[in-house]
């Protein structure tokens, strides 16, 4: 298939248009890159320097003939969300009705889109099923809901094939391709350049929340599986439906939990230091993936929290400074 990657110089959208391409797809990336980096964009991808706000440009990019859409290009922090709502919504659910109209426009039959389970906010039940109430607490995840309804409603107003993935927490590296975001603020990145000596210590953002050790519980996902999965979804995409698939390992991880397995990856003591609660965080993110697992097959290839450190410190090691710019 010929496919369009918005985002695809991102951390995830970089990955999976890497793993794309290994499948025998023709890829194009699509990338404003005020995050992204131009060198993530893998070898043998052909590249636009485009944004999703704007409409003419993806609409002039996809007249040239795809076959489906997977669209990574969001605003994705928390704690900015909480600072700056609107800037968010207009990103992620403006930028996403762009990408819907472009689509009508040209006639692009299939969309897979990067949700979050941000969306389901304080869970009731643990691990988190689809069918979870949907009541997110911060901005972000108020904005990918919004999104979610919006490709619902225009796949059946306009036939197209749309599958969401609801992602929990994201590490490792593939193919050369990991995780570097500018600032940083993921907890496993963040682990590992302490373990560099590029930061004195490790922040623990709260410890007194109800769970064993009182640090937030996560689900972490090796960017390998979650890469898989897109792959699944756009075959398995329908038109006129609307797929929704929770995606994590089924295990969850605390805070204290990811340092103690990144000092013994590392070798490294990793200091920490006590911080306040951030805004909009939940205290336990756990997935069920039993709707993909029994719908599509998919199955995490790499669950276990010390093999996706481990593939993460390779590419850390052999990046110590990230992408060049």
């Amino acid at each position: 298939m010929d496919l369009l990657v918005i985002g695809g110089a991102g951390y995830i959208g970089s990955v999976v248009a890497g793993q794309l391409l290994a499948a025998g797809h023709r890829v194009t990336v699509y990338d404003n890159l005020v995050n992204g980096h131009r060198a993530a964009v893998p070898d043998g991808a052909a590249f636009v320097h485009g944004d999703v706000l704007d409409l003419d440009t993806l609409i002039r990019v996809l007249r040239r003939g795809f076959d489906g859409v997977l669209h990574f290009a969001a605003l994705s922090l928390v704690g900015e969300s909480v600072a700056e709502p609107a800037r968010y919504f207009r990103t992620n659910v403006g930028g996403t009705v762009n990408v819907i109209e472009a689509m009508r426009a040209t006639g692009t039959p299939r969309l897979v889109f990067s949700s979050t389970a941000a969306v389901y906010g304080v869970p009731d039940e643990v691990p988190i099923p689809e069918t979870a109430p949907l009541r997110p607490i911060s901005p972000y995840g108020a904005s990918k809901l919004a999104t979610d309804t919006l490709i619902g409603y225009a796949a059946a107003a306009h036939g197209i094939a749309a599958v969401s993935l609801r992602y929990f927490n994201v590490a490792g590296a593939w193919g050369g391709l990991g995780e570097d975001h500018r600032p940083e603020t993921h907890l496993i990145p963040l682990a590992l350049q302490v373990a560099l000596g590029q930061r004195p210590h490790l922040a623990i953002f709260g410890s007194d929340y109800p769970t064993p050790d009182g640090t937030c519980i996560r689900d972490y996902l090796h960017v390998e599986d979650l890469g898989h999965a897109h792959l699944l979804a756009l075959e398995a995409a329908q038109p006129g439906q609307h797929r929704i698939y929770n995606l994590g390992n089924g295990a969850g991880f605390s805070v204290r939990e990811v340092i103690e397995t990144a000092r013994r990856v590392t070798g490294h003591p990793i200091p920490t230091v006590a911080a306040p609660r951030r805004a909009g965080d939940p205290p336990v993110l756990v997935a069920s993936s039993e709707r993909i697992r029994a719908e599509l097959g998919w199955e995490p290839r790499k669950p276990d929290l010390e093999t996706i450190i481990a593939d993460a410190w390779e590419w850390t090691r052999a990046h110590p400074h990230g992408y060049p710019e």
